[in-house]
């Protein structure tokens, strides 16, 4: 049975973010995080020492960068950081995956109909070269391990899977569709963004090969920060479309033109990074690390639990998010009966401080580590009360 936070654990998360004093009730990391006060400050500092003081820091800068990435292998379980190479967004870390790998005419990758943009187009670009995209179909937004076995064949190079679907909030059983794949030589490549920071990932246990994640969401990390994960095993299959000064083994050696590309991951990141969005990403894994991943997945599978709970005893109400704690991260999605304008819902929950998302026709809730059982309490009986002023209307 999951366990929420301590009292005195979740006072200490709340104390990270100005906005839980100011009466927001902010339920939509499942599209953008709130910055608590530590990214503020790294971010801030940084941008001060950057005008006022040693303003050259870029070289000084890298202590944090070598920091950073081994706070996310940690996160994520991986071999070693060297697997860890820092991009801009989630698309752009699918791209290295999906530009890079020596694709042949009649190759086969399966995609489902329930993915985010992000986790298709990548794929849907392949087609130019003779790849044919299977889409299959995820009932209820749940794409399962026996729907996935039913289709992957003998040309299937590789899965595209987001950990956890955007929508419906379902969470795959990784694990064993991991096994799935390499027994089957397709490349397992993971959507992570819904999930990473929110609940556990274990790369290696997994099988994942490849894992991309944009860090403004679970992570609770600035836009423009991303990182990619890849094993070795398939970095030597790609075929780097882009290189830069920092791709090569020793990048300072400016003139040696001759030199290997790195061995570790970094070879993907090209030039020059996003110091600033960095300083905020490293603050933000460590206070993820600080606060444990296992107690914060169990924190939020117990908030998410008490919000369907309480969302799905509400008359014209469907709980379109998987209820098995195994099945879920941190997304809960209700649908309305037809009678109900989920629009005139959603502007109700927004002028009232309650912030979710409205996708599909459907309303999102996506709680945090920090948010409150209380706040999942409230956030129910403005949904309820908004429903019923939308039924009155």
């Amino acid at each position: 049975m999951p366990e929420p936070f301590s009292p005195k654990t979740l006072a200490k998360a709340r104390d990270l973010f100005p906005h839980t004093k100011q009466g927001k009730n902010y339920l939509n990391h499942a599209g953008t995080s709130p910055l608590s006060t530590r990214v503020v400050q790294a971010m801030s500092s940084y941008l001060h020492r950057r005008s006022e003081e040693e303003i050259d820091t870029y070289q000084n800068d890298l202590a944090m960068v070598t920091e950073c990435r081994t706070a996310i292998a940690r996160l994520i379980r991986a071999e070693s950081a060297e697997r860890v190479a820092f991009q801009f967004n989630t698309s752009d870390a699918i791209n290295v995956i999906a530009s890079g790998i020596p694709w042949k005419s009649g190759d086969r990758v399966i995609v489902s109909d329930a993915e985010f943009p992000a986790n298709v187009y990548p794929y849907l670009n392949l087609r130019q070269l003779g790849v044919e995209i299977d889409f299959i179909a995820a009932p209820d937004g749940r794409l399962t391990t026996e729907i996935i076995a039913s289709k992957l064949g003998q040309h299937t190079r590789l899965l595209a899977l987001s950990a956890v679907q955007f929508l419906s909030g379902y969470r795959a059983d990784l694990r064993s569709i991991g096994s799935l794949c390499r027994n089957n030589g397709t490349v397992f490549a993971v959507d992570g963004i819904q999930a990473v920071g929110g609940v556990r990932i274990d790369v290696q246990k997994m099988g994942i090969d490849a894992l991309s994640a944009g860090s403004q969401k679970w992570q609770m990390g600035p836009h423009g920060t991303a990182f990619l994960y890849l094993t070795e095993e398939l970095q030597l299959r790609i075929r780097q479309k882009y290189l830069g000064w920092l791709s090569v083994e020793t990048p300072w050696d400016f003139h040696n033109y001759g030199q290997p590309l790195a061995t570790s991951a970094r070879r993907f990141e090209g030039g020059s990074l996003n110091m600033p969005g960095l300083w905020g990403l490293h603050a933000a894994i460590n206070t993820l690390i600080e606060f444990g991943p296992d107690r914060i997945e169990s924190h939020i599978l117990a908030v998410t639990g008490r919000l369907i709970k309480r969302l799905g005893a509400i008359s014209g109400v469907t709980v379109y998010t998987p209820a098995a704690d195994e099945e879920r991260g941190g997304i809960v999605t209700i649908a309305l009966a037809g009678t109900i304008d989920p629009q005139r819902v959603f502007d109700r929950l927004m002028r009232q401080g309650a912030t979710i998302a409205l996708r599909d026709g459907m309303l999102r809730y996506s709680p945090h580590f920090y948010n409150s059982m209380e706040e999942m309490d409230r956030a129910a009986d403005m949904t309820e009360e908004a429903i019923k002023e939308s039924r009155g209307a």
